[in-house]
């Protein structure tokens, strides 16, 4: 028998509109009819324009039975994601009218992309560095948009552990770097929704390797997250504009070696100054004038 399918938070709300109290009546109709705000912005800010005490929208979360707003704000984050055939053309909203609207859309994504970082727990981030720090080689694939990501932690770990870090596919068909995780590495996939084929074949080929699998993903759901031991999270659909937000997955990913290079101590940071001095030396850089 199939499963019924899952109400969305907004009918689980207006369902139970009718039994709350009087404040959280009102707070839950503004959420209501505000639920593309209700993603991107703060509690603070929502509460403000709603004329409520900000704690009134944690007690409108919980009294529909969510541990709190941030739980609530997920359900509605995830309830607005667009269909697979359209991800990112679904998310465009119209122009907004008058002279300022395109510096308010800006406002409004610097506004949101701010808003995020905060809700990025530390402790898994810390975590997923020791295995990192512990890993004899760690393999790093991000396919399309997020193949940013992966070249930025990439670049970052290869300036103080060069022979252990690797692109996936960098070097030649990915499935012959597929073939060759094994025990004791790390593998980092990155990636939101849409999500590619690519990025669950090499989740799936780490899980099958024994390799420790890091998953930097919007979703624990997310069907590169399966199965992963370390799933960092990051907030992609809730910032306005037509494109997915990548702010989340950088910090994650500067945070990542920022901790492992800590982890690596003395010899981290001589390999480091061994990089640096090889780069003077190539005179990479634009000399700074005195």
């Amino acid at each position: 028998m199939a499963e019924p399918a899952k109400s969305s938070p907004l009918s689980e709300l207006r369902i139970a509109l009718p039994s709350l109290p009087m404040r959280l009546q009102e707070v839950g109709r503004f959420v209501a009819a505000n639920d593309y705000d209700a993603t991107t912005r703060s509690m603070r800010d929502l509460a403000a324009e709603a004329g409520a005490d900000p704690a009134a929208f944690t007690r409108l979360a919980k009294a529909i039975g969510y541990s709190g707003w941030d739980e609530l704000r997920a359900a509605l984050t995830e309830a607005r994601r667009p269909s697979q055939t359209s991800p990112f053309s679904g998310r465009a909203r119209s122009r907004r009218p008058g002279p300022n609207a395109d510096v308010a859309l800006v406002t409004d994504k610097l506004e949101a992309e701010a808003a995020g970082l905060p809700r990025i727990p530390a402790q898994p981030i810390a975590e997923a560095a020791r295995s990192l720090h512990e890993a004899k080689r760690i393999w790093i694939a991000g396919y399309r948009s997020c193949r940013s990501v992966a070249e930025l932690l990439n670049y970052e770990l290869r300036l103080f552990r060069p022979e252990q870090v690797q692109l996936v596919g960098v070097s030649g068909p990915d499935d012959l770097d597929l073939g060759a995780f094994r025990p004791g590495e790390a593998v980092i996939v990155i990636g939101f929704l849409p999500y590619t084929h690519a990025s669950v074949r090499v989740a799936q080929a780490a899980h099958h390797s024994g390799a420790t699998l890091i998953a930097i993903a919007d979703s624990l759901s997310a069907p590169m997250a399966e199965g992963a031991d370390h799933v960092l999270l990051f907030e992609a659909a809730s910032s306005p504009g037509f494109f997915p937000s990548l702010t989340g997955a950088i910090a994650i990913a500067q945070s990542l070696a920022a901790v492992t290079f800590s982890l690596g101590g003395v010899a981290a940071k001589k390999r480091l100054e061994t990089t640096e001095a090889r780069l003077t030396a190539a005179s990479i850089y634009v000399s700074e004038k005195g």
